[in-house]
């Protein structure tokens, strides 16, 4: 009997969120995202996606509201994609498995990436909250950064050993400079 790959009949929550973001690669478009890589190139390099499945997930995102798209390139045309309040809205989500892997999965070394407090340096909490000082955290008050288990080939810390910050902000908006 074929796997079907709908919902439909089903009146749930969650059958309707994975119809939206089940689909392989999709939550890790959206972790990348968070992380705070924006550009087509930089997404397929870090998720060693194939770029037609990557584009059908980012034009299903950006189809469903998760994520705006916003020219930084005319000739050709490049894009950066971000993340709007409704696909920041997944933060949770995105934590809650990522935990899941860390306490579930053999990391022998710890896990592969930690989320810090960006203003006390606490660690996330199962709970959202920080570990030192106890404040509830959102997406745009952590880093993210490279964990004991993170190879020397991961993309946090690629971008660590270019440059500062050493973290990366979990769904931070960059801040353009005015010159």
């Amino acid at each position: 009997m074929p796997l079907h790959r709908g919902y439909e009949g089903q009146q749930c929550s969650v059958a309707g969120t994975l119809a939206l973001v089940g689909e392989r690669w999709t939550l890790l478009v959206i972790r990348e995202l968070m992380m705070g890589v924006h550009r087509f190139d930089d997404l397929a390099r870090d998720l060693g996606i194939a770029r037609n499945v990557l584009q059908d997930r980012l034009e299903r995102l950006a189809e469903a509201g998760l994520i705006s798209r916003r020219a930084y390139q005319a000739h050709p045309p490049r894009y950066a994609y971000r993340l709007t309040e409704r696909g920041l809205d997944l933060w949770p989500v995105i934590v809650g498995l990522m935990q899941w892997g860390d306490r579930h999965l053999a990391w022998p070394d710890g896990p592969p990436v930690t989320l810090e407090h960006r203003e006390c340096g606490g660690r996330l909490d199962r709970h959202l909250c920080c570990e030192r000082c106890g404040a509830r955290l959102g997406p745009r008050e952590v880093w993210a950064r490279p964990g004991a288990a993170a190879g020397p080939d991961h993309p946090l810390r690629r971008r660590a050993a270019a440059g500062p910050p050493k973290g990366q902000p979990i769904g931070a908006r960059r801040r353009r400079s005015v010159a």
